[in-house]
């Protein structure tokens, strides 16, 4: 369910643009990343980071695009919060017990991973190139291309490029499980 109301503010957004206009889609976008993070508050008993961080640079971003008027502000969010997600990633291999893109696959699988701190630094600068790339991205489309276009990009075009880039690592990350050790012997 929560993942769910994760996509939310996406399908808000988009489907705003298409009944209206950019504007009253960012207005949308803005009042409903503001719930995200609120509910997510009543059900788990704290805000995500993730979630403060970008009701933080939406309404700011949103809060500019509406009150003169300009796209760009808002066109330009993604790649704000993209670039900023490369730059934590990037810190975590110099910062903390483990790098952010081992904190996230390994929460993917229930067993234990047997791969070095070598090898998840490199696949963490993956991501950080990755990231870095979207936010470039994003940024080319919003300049090249109309309106529709970008929409489509942020809300579809950013996520399968997310899953695209995933999956291949998830993939090879499970061949890298190790079995959990067998638990005492029956009664």
């Amino acid at each position: 369910m929560m993942q769910l109301l994760e996509w939310s503010p996406l399908v808000v957004f988009f489907l705003v643009f298409k009944l209206f206009d950019i504007y009253w889609a960012t207005g949308a976008l803005m009042i409903a990343c503001v719930l995200l993070m609120i509910a997510h508050r009543s059900v788990v008993g704290r805000f995500k980071p993730m979630h403060v961080i970008t009701v933080a640079v939406l309404l700011v971003l949103g809060s500019a695009t509406l009150v003169l008027h300009d796209k760009r502000f808002i066109q330009w969010k993604p790649t704000v919060l993209l670039a900023l997600t490369a730059a934590a990633f990037l810190g975590s291999n110099l910062v903390g017990k483990q790098p952010l893109a081992q904190r996230m696959l390994e929460g993917i699988f229930e067993e234990p991973l047997s791969i070095s701190r070598h090898a998840w630094a490199l696949i963490n600068l993956a991501w950080v190139g990755w990231f870095a790339l979207l936010a470039v991205a994003n940024i080319y489309v919003a300049r090249n291309f109309p309106d529709n276009v970008w929409v489509n990009f942020k809300v579809f075009g950013i996520s399968a490029a997310m899953l695209v880039f995933m999956i291949p690592q998830v993939v090879w990350l499970h061949g890298k499980t190790k079995p959990m050790p067998s638990s005492a012997a029956p009664p």
